[in-house]
């Protein structure tokens, strides 16, 4: 499993450098809602797939809803949030 800073190297290399302001929010998030890094991946590609870009607001509810439903892995977070596109 990938880190939450792997990740962003990887969208980095994929021509997609968050600012470091959107990075800080990242971790808020992740440590606010205890999610693992899995978790908060996933809720990193639906936020910038959902909105074209990298919204604060949006990927803090999406990780608060996760934890809601209590869902604790990265192929169980994006199955729900395919539910939510639907």
């Amino acid at each position: 499993m990938q880190t939450v800073q792997e990740y962003l190297s990887f969208l980095h290399t994929k021509g997609f450098k968050l600012s470091e302001d959107a990075q800080g929010f990242i971790m808020f998030g992740q440590g606010y809602t205890g999610a693992s890094d899995g978790i908060v991946n996933a809720a990193i590609e639906a936020t910038i797939k959902h909105q074209l870009q990298f919204d604060g607001s949006y990927f803090i509810a999406l990780l608060e809803r996760l934890k809601e439903e209590e869902i604790t892995d990265k192929k169980s977070a994006k199955a729900f949030m395919w539910t939510l596109q639907a």
